[in-house]
Formats: C-alpha cells, structure tokens, sequence
C-alpha cells in the first residue's frame, strides 16, 4: 500500500501533467463542435492564419486548408481523436512519457500549419491575442514536467516548484519561463504593435461570433482605447520584461509569476475572447490558460510533503526486522 502525505499541498509535476491532460481532452471535445465537420473548420480557422506570411509558410498553409476542406469530417475526426488520446494519456502515469511525444509533434505541427508559427512572420504578432501561439505553450509545460523517473513509494519528494522535477529542473523552468515572457515584452515593440488603434483594433476584432454580454465588455474597452495605445503597449512590453526576469533576480518568485498569470488572464478575456469557446469555431483556450499553467508549474512550494508509510508497510517491516534479528541471535 501506498504510503499517507502530511503536510503542505504542492503543485507537483503530476498535478501539471493532469493538467495539462485535461486541456488537450478539452481541446479534442472543441474539435468536435458540429461547425468543425464542415468548411468553417478550414476557411475560418486555418485560412486565415496564411494572411501576411512569407510565400512558403503561406502556400503551405493555404495548401493544407484546401485538404482539409476536401475531407472535413474524416480529417476533423482524426483532429479530434489525437488530441483526445494525448489528453487520455497524459492522465494515466504509465503512457505519460508517450503521450507527452505525441503532443509534442502534434503541437509543432499545430502552431506551423494552424497558428501560422503564432503569427511571427508577419511583422503583427500581438501577445493580446496569443502570440507566441498557445500551442508552443504546450510544448513548454510538457517539457518542462517530463518524467525523469519513475517514481515509487521510496522515492523521496522533491522539494521546490513542478519543474525541479522535471529534466531542466527549478533554474530552467525559470530560464524558460523569462524567453517566453521577454519574447512578448519583444512583441510588444513591434512597429504593428505600437500603431495607434493597434490595441482597439485587435480587441475589436475579436468580438466576431462571441455572445452579446461578453461583446459589450470587449467594445467597451476597445473604445477606451481610441486611437491610441502606443503607451500602453510600451508598458506592457516593460511590465512583460520584469515579468520574465522577475524569478532569475529575486528570490520572491511568486509576486511575479501572480503578476503574469493575472496579464495573461486579461489577454485572454480582452484580446482571446476565452479562446473563442462561445463562438463555436474554437479549437483550443488559446495562450492566457497556459500561461496560467506555466505560472504553477514555477509555483515556488514552501514545503514538500512529507511521506508517512502506511501502518500495514511499517508493521511489515519491523516484522521483517524481527525475524532477520532472530536469525542471526541463533
């Protein structure tokens, strides 16, 4: 029997794992939407993401949306049932490492062809509506909770966030974590980025097909950025660099990893519109969750739990114990 944990609740590789296994479940069932076995699939979601590329990336993409669009309901159901294995396995221990390698070609071959390379390519990648792309994201968290070994009842707790357990441990979780974010401080600087408008136009444009409440709430803040917004995309750009570096200078992680989970958050609701999850044509949340995620998977735990064996181990033991003394007493 398993032995009894004390002590502090830690976000631990496993809980990222699960985690990280209920999105990709999440994402297969959004694939499953009546719109997605139709030519929405191909014309609304993979279509545009060759808008502003280089020829290549461009022709490529259009080339994979004119196959999909040939056999929507065949191509969308095996869409739909990868994503759902990789969720399964990641939920069960044993297919763990599996699982984690096929996302990991999936999600590659998901941010080039259906996240156009998150839009970097084309000079207007904005962090407000997802870029460096979400499924990037995937790719990092599982990386970065990628079983080192297996783990028994004797193996000690490791202490310190998620990634100390993973092969780049707790400093490349940190390392990875300042990329990201300092890659989209970068994003913000962009000339595209900082156009007055930029930041209405973007909000703005993702109202299409979301429900009425959540539309007013958009326009809303849209409006209050008029024509401008050079500012605060500066801002955002300084505030996303001492996000990123924040943990590899100072000790108190958590006041950065609480700020960047909070700005991802309002991306997600202002420039994602949740992913586009009312508008049926969503294929995933989009980045804001997996910032989210990443956040916990750096969550500096303050304790590690300590293991208690169970009473039935120890009363084996110590029999075991006993009998070993005899033996050598006679």
């Amino acid at each position: 029997m398993s032995g009894r944990s004390t002590g502090p609740t830690r976000v631990s590789a496993r809980t990222i794992q699960i985690a990280l296994g209920v999105i990709w479940l999440f994402d297969g069932l959004l694939q499953l939407q009546p719109k997605m076995f139709g030519p929405d699939f191909a014309n609304q979601v993979i279509l545009p993401t060759a808008q502003g590329q280089p020829d290549l990336v461009s022709s490529t993409i259009t080339h994979m949306a004119h196959l999909i669009a040939l056999q929507p309901t065949l191509t969308n159901t095996v869409f739909a049932a990868v994503q759902i294995l990789i969720g399964v396995g990641l939920l069960i221990r044993e297919t763990v490492r599996p699982a984690l390698v096929l996302s990991f070609v999936w999600a590659l071959g998901v941010w080039a062809l259906g996240e156009g390379f998150g839009m970097l390519f084309t000079g207007m990648a904005s962090p407000l509506t997802g870029a460096p792309g979400g499924a990037l994201l995937y790719v990092v968290i599982g990386l970065l909770v990628w079983p080192r070994r297996t783990r028994t009842v004797a193996t000690p707790v490791v202490a310190g966030p998620a990634t100390a357990e993973g092969p780049l441990g707790a400093r490349g979780g940190k390392a990875l974590w300042a990329i990201v974010w300092v890659g989209m401080g970068i994003l913000w600087l962009l000339p595209a980025n900082r156009a007055g408008g930029m930041i209405s136009g973007a909000i703005s444009g993702a109202v299409t097909g979301e429900p009425g409440w959540l539309a007013h709430v958009q326009l809303s803040v849209a409006h209050a950025f008029g024509n401008g917004g050079g500012s605060a995309a500066i801002a955002c750009a300084v505030l996303s660099f001492v996000i990123g570096l924040g943990p590899l200078v100072s000790r108190q992680t958590t006041v950065f990893l609480v700020a960047g989970a909070a700005l991802a958050l309002d991306y997600w609701v202002f420039g994602e519109a949740f992913g586009q999850l009312f508008s049926g044509i969503g294929t995933d949340p989009n980045s804001g969750p997996l910032l989210v995620l990443l956040a916990l998977a750096l969550y500096p735990n303050s304790a590690a739990a300590a293991s208690v064996p169970d009473p039935g181990t120890t009363r084996t033991a110590s029999g075991a114990a006993s009998s070993v003394a005899l033996s050598i007493g006679t």
